[in-house]
C-alpha cells in the first residue's frame, strides 16, 4: 500500500498565507510621495516611478497610506467612496498599473482600510441620517438623547470634545469616535459587515495582497451605551492622545 505524503493547500496554490510574518514592508503615504504630475501633491504614478528604487532595497511589500476619495478633512482617513481613487492621486487604471509593475518586481502590495468609520460624505451616511426607517438606518451608531437633551453618555472623541453629535434630521445623536464629519460605523449590523467585506474583496480582485486595519480597536462599541469608568491617573496612556486631551481620562 501507497502512503499519500500529507498535501498542504497552499503549496498547491503557490500561496504562502504567513509571508508577513517576518516581512520587510515599506510604507508610502502618497500624498507626500513622487508629484508626476507637478500639481505638488504625491500621487499612484510617482509611486510607481519609484517601485524599481524600493525594490532594490530588498523589501518585501509596500503598504499603501489611503488613496480613496475622501474630503480630506482627515487626509484620506476620512473615505467617502471605499471603491475609487481620488482624482488628487490618479485613477483606478493608474492603481492596477502600480499591482502590475509591483508584482512584477516582485512586491506584495498592502493598502490601508478604513472601516470603523467613513465620511459622512459617504453614500452610506447620507442614507442613514434621512430618517430613522430608511433601509441603512442601523449603518451608523445613532441614539436618543437623554431626557435633558444632552448626549446618551459620556463617551469622548479621540480629536477632544464629546463622541456624540447631534443631528437634527433624525433627531438623534450619532456617534464619531474622531472628527465630526467621521461618523462610526455600526459593525454590530450583519448588513455592515457584508459590506465592508465586499469592499475587501474588491480590492483582492484587483490584486492587493492584504490589508493594514487603521482603528481597529474601534470596530465595536458598547450595545449598552454604558457609560465609560474613570481611569485612574496611573493607568493613563499618553501615547493614544496628548496628555492635555481628557480621552485619556
Amino acid at each position: 500500500m501507497t502512503i499519500m505524503p500529507e498535501i498542504n493547500p497552499n503549496d498547491i496554490l503557490g500561496i504562502d498565507k504567513d509571508w508577513w510574518r517576518g516581512a520587510v514592508i515599506y510604507q508610502i503615504y502618497p500624498r507626500s510621495y513622487q508629484d508626476s504630475n507637478d500639481d505638488g501633491i504625491g500621487d499612484l504614478a510617482g509611486i510607481i516611478h519609484r517601485l524599481d528604487h524600493i525594490a532594490s532595497l530588498g523589501v518585501d511589500a509596500i503598504w499603501i497610506s489611503p488613496f480613496f476619495k475622501s474630503p480630506m478633512l482627515d487626509f484620506g482617513y476620512d473615505v467617502s467612496d471605499y471603491r475609487d481613487v481620488d482624482p488628487m492621486f490618479g485613477t483606478l487604471a493608474d492603481f492596477d498599473a502600480l499591482i502590475e509593475k509591483a508584482h512584477n518586481l516582485g512586491l506584495k502590495v498592502l493598502i490601508d482600510l478604513v472601516l470603523s468609520h467613513s465620511s459622512d460624505q459617504h453614500p452610506w451616511f447620507i442614507e442613514s441620517r434621512e430618517t430613522r426607517e430608511n433601509p441603512k438606518a442601523d449603518w451608523y451608531v445613532w441614539a436618543d438623547a437623554k431626557p435633558d437633551g444632552s448626549p446618551p453618555n459620556n463617551w469622548l472623541s479621540i480629536f477632544g470634545g464629546s463622541a456624540w453629535e447631534w443631528s437634527p434630521e433624525r433627531m438623534q445623536y450619532y456617534l464619531h469616535n474622531f472628527l465630526v464629519e467621521q461618523p462610526d460605523l455600526n459593525l454590530h449590523n450583519p448588513d455592515v459587515q457584508d459590506a465592508l467585506l465586499d469592499v475587501c474583496r474588491f480590492w483582492l480582485d484587483r490584486g492587493v495582497d492584504g490589508f493594514r486595519l487603521d482603528t481597529i480597536n474601534f470596530y465595536f462599541h458598547d450595545k449598552l451605551l454604558r457609560d465609560n469608568p474613570a481611569l485612574a491617573p496611573e493607568r493613563r496612556n499618553f501615547t493614544i492622545a496628548p496628555e492635555v486631551n481628557p480621552y485619556n481620562w
